[in-house]
């Protein structure tokens, strides 16, 4: 097989782009640090080799043919590509991860999970973040498996110390017009035991967990949280729900708490842990500290 090789190098298309931008040759020359004759040169050459026109001059200003335009628009993905993978180069020379795997426990608060990505974007170097959303034992697995660098849980795994990220507020919840709002009185597990309970599928596949009052003779298991609030919205049933996650649903008043004797709020509180803080690369060690400042300042807001 016959391995062809561009005429028009990248550093053509890069002194196009750049005569383009700032509007003459001169002053191209001077963002790139060339000579205005060397500038010129590598367009007269790059015009030679193609086949259409794509430059032309009126005046004292540089033009792009029609021609010139569709070309130079592909070639500046090729430009930063380029870039992208010196870039990628020199962070990789300096052990920067080019992917992280958080796993992270559904209940997490999506609002301050957002905050802490927007953080490390400035500082990720375009790392990709692979994000694996899991439910109890399914987030240790992920560790266990090689899967995450970093995971956020409920409580860590066995011979793993974990950081204390935030606690995470349950509330028994159910639509204004459920029956159990009716009663008119504190309710008690036996008031539950008689009505629908969801909960959400634990992620594990070697051994399932569960978590809160499972007591409900008639109990749902759905696989996403969002789904569980969909169905404890439409009045099927009951549900403990992070709040954070049902805040907009009780300031509409679509759910409410519900007025349980005891037991209808608890916290969890969850940890970060590394699956090697030793080894843990720059990138895995930037997306943690983003999650623990964003964790931190809601602590003190609060």
């Amino acid at each position: 097989m016959t391995t062809s090789i561009p005429r028009i190098s990248l550093e053509q298309w890069a002194v196009l782009q750049a005569v383009v931008n700032e509007g003459s040759f001169a002053r191209a020359a001077e963002s790139l640090n060339k000579s205005q004759s060397a500038v010129s040169y590598t367009l007269k050459s790059m015009q030679e080799q193609l086949p259409v026109e794509v430059l032309v001059v009126r005046g004292r200003k540089a033009e792009l043919t029609e021609a010139g335009e569709t070309l130079l628009r592909r070639a500046r993905v090729l430009i930063e590509e380029a870039l992208s993978l010196e870039r990628l180069a020199a962070n990789l020379a300096q052990d920067w991860e080019p992917e992280i795997r958080l796993a992270i426990e559904m209940i997490f608060p999506p609002a301050l999970l957002g905050e802490a990505l927007a953080a490390f974007i400035p500082e990720s170097r375009s790392s990709r973040v692979q994000l694996i959303e899991s439910v109890l034992s399914g987030t240790h697995e992920a560790l266990a498996n090689g899967k995450a660098d970093l995971i956020v849980t409920n409580r860590p795994p066995p011979g793993l110390l974990g950081q204390p990220l935030l606690f995470v507020e349950f509330v028994a919840v159910a639509h204004p017009e459920h029956p159990l709002h009716h009663m008119g009185r504190e309710l008690t597990q036996q008031d539950l035991r008689a009505h629908r309970q969801f909960v959400v599928r634990d992620t594990g596949i070697k051994r399932s967990q569960d978590a809160g009052w499972l007591g409900a003779d008639e109990r749902w298991t759905v696989s996403q949280l969002k789904t569980s609030i969909q169905f404890v919205t439409q009045g099927l049933g009951f549900a403990w729900l992070p709040v954070e996650h049902i805040r907009k649903e009780l300031e509409a008043e679509i759910l409410k708490p519900l007025p349980l004797a005891e037991g209808g709020s608890r916290q969890e509180e969850l940890y970060l842990v590394f699956a090697n803080r030793d080894s843990a690369g720059p990138a895995t060690q930037a997306l943690a500290q983003a999650l623990q400042a964003v964790c931190r300042n809601d602590k003190q807001i609060r």
